[in-house]
């Protein structure tokens, strides 16, 4: 069977990947993939970044503005329904075009990564937490260290699911979680992935973060986590870890000013997308295109690659 292609708008935030995804869907009769794991999320809009309305009127969305934001969903989660909206796509004789800057969200589709079915350890998991709370990140990376140094070394200490998710793995299967991501990636994809990203000076790309934060406080930033605080939604949730959620928290909390804030998130979502830059420049297949011509130089490629 030949592989199913597969089109990828990847890259840091704030670096036009909506509306090339849209162009591009609009262009070979696609339809969108969201890859973003905070516009899985619904009311929450403006700190995401999420597509308009007139945007998704634009092109189809899948898997975008569904989830609750209280509800558990895993990587595992996300490539079981992409799998299925993308199999719905291709069988409709559409081209999927998936969107987004979450990396574990694309390599865990594009590379057809299988997940075991490894039970949740919740008692494991709360002493995690706790350990974490008492001693910190780098204390659990240390941990990891010891039996999945390939894990320790990739994992940031601030991304606490998912080394907590490592050592968890590993106590309950003896084996490093790495070494089953890797032993995945051995095997051959179903999808023939074509993923670019639209390159940009750093200085100029931090410019438009900082921007784009400043829009989404224009927009109504704070107002939106106050809604989602009277709904009930707490800061411990997955989802209020956001950058921008857990910030204007502390601010509604009297942590910082509201200039503090601001600031606090702009710097916040610059060390992200640094982030992102490096962990799609370890992938070799990426094609990274020009800011400045980016939908004709992307239609191009993608004429190409279909042909």
């Amino acid at each position: 069977m030949s592989e199913i292609p597969l089109i990828i708008v990847a890259g840091p935030t704030a670096s036009g990947k909506t509306a090339l995804a849209i162009e591009l869907a609009r262009h070979v009769g696609g339809e969108i993939v969201n890859a973003d794991s905070m516009q899985i999320y619904k009311y929450m809009d403006i700190g995401t970044a999420k597509p308009t309305k007139e945007e998704r009127a634009a092109a189809v969305h899948h898997l975008i503005d569904f989830l609750e934001p209280d509800a558990s969903y895993s990587v595992a989660d996300y490539a079981r329904d992409a799998h299925k909206v993308i199999a719905d796509i291709t069988s409709r004789g559409k081209i999927p075009v998936m969107c987004g800057g979450t990396g574990l969200y694309i390599s865990s589709v594009a590379d057809d990564v299988t997940f075991g079915e490894v039970e949740t350890d919740y008692a494991l998991r709360e002493e995690l937490k706790k350990t974490a709370g008492e001693k910190g990140g780098e204390y659990l990376i240390e941990t990891l260290r010891e039996f999945d140094p390939v894990s320790a070394e990739r994992l940031h200490p601030n991304n606490l699911k998912r080394v907590i998710r490592a050592i968890e793995f590993y106590r309950l299967t003896g084996v490093p979680i790495s070494e089953h991501q890797a032993e995945t990636k051995r095997k051959k994809s179903r999808y023939d992935p074509l993923i670019m990203c639209i390159e940009w000076e750093r200085e100029t790309l931090y410019d438009r973060i900082n921007r784009r934060v400043d829009m989404m406080f224009d927009a109504g930033l704070v107002d939106e986590v106050k809604r989602l605080r009277e709904m009930g939604f707490t800061r411990e949730l997955n989802s209020m870890q956001g950058i921008g959620y857990k910030e204007v928290m502390d601010y509604l909390d009297g942590a910082a000013t509201l200039d503090e804030t601001r600031e606090i998130i702009k710097q916040s979502s610059r060390r992200y997308a640094k982030r992102q830059i490096t962990w799609f420049r370890r992938d070799k297949r990426v094609r990274y295109i020009s800011a400045d011509n980016a939908a004709v130089e992307a239609k191009g490629i993608v004429d190409d690659f279909l042909n």
